[in-house]
């Protein structure tokens, strides 16, 4: 062995220079961790306030500042760990008076202030009263925010475990942010303030870290959403829900909200629970929330989930709503609904929530209208050039006052609407139809009423009726009454492009029995005879009042095998036929009806008489003249041919004038008679003002009894153009 070569340690000897090394370790790790309390502890942080905003402008590429102090503690034990890992001891950071900008051009304006940048006016948050008091719906106030600023934080705090860092890892026990004021917008050209501009670095220079938040406090925070392109402005108030509140349903909500704003010119305000907010980092997750909102007379209760909010991938609640009238269901859905009583449905709403590919269908849902039940099914799809509702709808009982501001008449419970009918002696509905909205969606929509109640008189049996709105242009095709133990079939097309309105009607009136409208008749075990008909007419107009009264075209009606008497009229509340029957047939007289026929043309509004007659045992009866149905006035003759001569009144001409709510019948004088037969030769020469389908009714016309009435009718006026006077 060399002499210069040393002899090996012994055993002791490397022991005790492992100790010595292990010692020294972790005298050195003390060391630097008692230096680490010191700075900790001792440090003035506000001093590293300007290199932390500089670093995080840096990596946002947005104004950030720390207005207030800037500190750091040690946090011991861990409250979120267990076991050996409890002991391990954390950083508290807190930081005072932060802010965030907006991008560069971009402004977020509270009301009263100007809208900028194709951005609503934000709301601005209930703040204190010249006493100090705060608004009604919070205990807390957001101070007043500048446009530019993105968000604001009063006072900030996060707990920091150590261990992870040597892994890349930020891990956050405890984030906790008082008084928070973050508003989240999107301009009408589709930028928006959440989307960061990251400096460009190097891959090879790139450090990956992760962060992890385990719990987030809120307290008395607000956010705000603002949406140029869907007009949306919300302003919410935040709480976290504390462990064991009532609220929080066992865990399952995290949040309290308190919301109000605006969607397009509906008032938004509303309050509920909804899901922890960190669950919302996931990637899945069927997110809680339970709310309760109103706009107007609108209120509107879910319970449910949304299905990965961030991705907005759909949704499945329990809805309630319930409102004075559908129609006010525009403002914040773009549904186009019909004017009614005030209505409650609920139902499950399930769908998408992806812009431009939303579907949402509201299934089996039921409700009430009015005092008719409602039952069905809706799905609205988000589509171009319009959207789009299509389903179906059942009433089991249909009370028909119900239907009255749908088809325009005045409900009397809503006297702040356009077009509420307020014109006295008048009868025909003149309530507007809301054609300004046709364009805004498209429906195909069915609905079948089971039962019609209609008041003080025999249930109308059934209803059924096909809604297609495309364009603009709606169309009820078919529309079917059973009534009667008839049938009433028509189609409707109202086109609302036009500046007024253009509409126009056809139907049929198949084997309806008159006595079976009036129950006090029926039980006499009398009948007034079976009516048949048809109708074709066209009109311009934006409610029934205007459309009948420019309206053109024809009608024509039977009446077959009855029995009539001023006793029956009377019991069926017709008084002006009861006062014509007793004038022509006396008081107690009870006549056998063959055949009655009705033949009408319409033109501009005023229904001239072309062949209206009544054949009975006793006498043939005619009536001429003409009926305007713009100012509702009648201006009709009356004139009976006798077959025998068993009464004196039947040689005496009567005349019908006055309004359809207040008609007088009276003696026609002699010379007068001219007038009528005018009325007649007119509607005979006078063009109709449009091609219809013609108006036939061949189980009527083909009848014996009718034959002798159509003998001498004159034939349907051609189509044609020209306007006759009103007489």
């Amino acid at each position: 062995m060399p002499a210069s070569a040393s002899p090996p340690a012994s055993a002791p000897a490397r022991r005790r220079r492992a100790w010595r090394w292990a010692a020294g370790t972790l005298g050195a790790l003390l060391a630097l961790l008692v230096l680490g309390i010191v700075v900790l502890t001792y440090w003035d942080w506000n001093q590293a306030k300007p290199w932390v905003e500089r670093k995080v402008s840096e990596a946002t590429g947005r104004s950030f500042a720390i207005g207030g102090d800037l500190s750091a503690e040690w946090h011991w034990p861990q409250p979120l760990e267990s076991g050996w890992q409890r002991w391990v001891p954390g950083v508290t950071v807190r930081a005072q008076q932060l802010s965030m900008g907006n991008p560069e051009g971009m402004e977020v304006a509270e009301a009263p202030a100007k809208a900028s940048d194709g951005l609503p006016l934000l709301p601005a948050p209930p703040r204190p009263n010249a006493d100090g008091a705060q608004g009604a719906d919070a205990d807390a106030s957001a101070p007043p925010r500048d446009a530019r600023t993105m968000g604001t934080i009063a006072n900030a705090s996060a707990t920091l475990r150590l261990l992870p860092l040597l892994s890349r890892t930020l891990m956050l026990d405890t984030v906790v942010l008082e008084a928070p004021d973050i508003v989240l917008a999107r301009k009408d050209d589709g930028g928006n303030n959440w989307t960061f501009r990251r400096p460009d670095v190097p891959a090879e220079d790139r450090t990956p870290w992760r962060l992890r938040v385990d719990q987030l406090v809120v307290r008395e925070g607000w956010i705000g959403y603002v949406d140029g392109i869907k007009n949306l402005a919300l302003r919410a108030r935040i709480d976290t829900l504390a462990p064991g509140n009532p609220e929080a349903a066992q865990g399952r909500y995290g949040v309290r909200v308190a919301l109000q704003g605006r969607y397009g010119k509906a008032p938004i305000e509303g309050h509920g629970v909804a899901g922890p907010v960190l669950t919302l980092r996931e990637r899945t997750v069927n997110y809680p929330l339970r709310l309760q909102a109103r706009t107007g007379s609108v209120q509107a209760q879910a319970e449910g989930v949304l299905a990965n909010p961030a991705a907005l991938s759909g949704m499945d609640l329990q809805v309630m709503l319930k409102g004075a009238s559908m129609a006010d269901l525009y403002e914040l859905t773009g549904l186009v609904l019909p004017n009614t009583p005030p209505f409650q449905t609920r139902g499950r709403l399930i769908g998408s929530l992806a812009p431009g590919k939303a579907v949402w269908e509201y299934r089996d849902f039921d409700g009430t209208v009015g005092n008719s039940d409602l039952h069905g099914s809706l799905t609205y799809t988000s589509a171009k050039p319009r959207p789009k509702l299509q389903g179906h709808m059942v009433s089991k009982q249909l009370r028909l006052a119900d239907l009255g501001p749908v088809l325009g008449a005045p409900s009397g419970k809503r006297p702040q609407e356009k077009g509420t009918d307020k014109r006295p002696g008048k009868v025909l509905p003149d309530a507007a139809f809301a054609t300004d909205r046709w364009n805004a969606m498209d429906l195909d929509l069915a609905f079948s009423g089971q039962k019609i109640i209609r008041p003080e008189s025999l249930p109308l049996e059934n209803l059924s009726v096909r809604a297609v709105l495309d364009g603009g242009r709606l169309r009820l095709t078919p529309l079917r009454f059973g009534v009667a133990h008839g049938r009433i079939d028509s189609e409707v097309e109202l086109d609302g492009r036009a500046k007024p309105l253009k509409a126009t009607l056809q139907g049929s009136v198949n084997g309806l029995r008159l006595s079976a409208l009036f129950p006090k008749v029926e039980l006499m075990e009398k009948s007034l005879g079976r009516l048949d008909g048809g109708l074709a007419l066209a009109g311009t107009g934006n409610s029934v009042a205007k459309l009948l009264g420019s309206s053109s075209g024809q009608a024509r009606v039977y009446i077959r095998d009855g029995t009539f008497s001023k006793q029956m009229l009377d019991l069926a509340a017709l008084n002006l036929g009861s006062v014509v029957v007793a004038k022509l047939f006396g008081e107690n007289k009870e006549v056998q009806l063959r055949c009655a026929v009705a033949d009408l043309a319409v033109q501009d509004g005023v229904a001239r008489t072309r062949n209206v007659k009544l054949n009975t045992d006793e006498a043939i009866v005619e009536a001429t003249g003409q009926i305007d149905l713009e100012s509702e006035g009648l201006d009709l003759r009356i004139k009976p041919e006798s077959l025998k001569w068993k009464f004196f009144s039947l040689r005496t001409p009567l005349y019908v004038r006055g309004t359809f709510a207040d008609p007088q019948v009276g003696v026609e004088p002699g010379p007068l008679l001219l007038r009528a037969g005018a009325a007649v030769a007119a509607a005979v020469v006078a063009p109709a003002a449009l091609a219809l389908v013609p108006v036939t009714v061949p189980a009527a016309e083909d009848d014996a009894n009718c034959a002798t009435l159509l003998a001498g009718s004159p034939p349907a006026a051609p189509a044609g153009k020209g306007k006759s006077p009103r007489k």
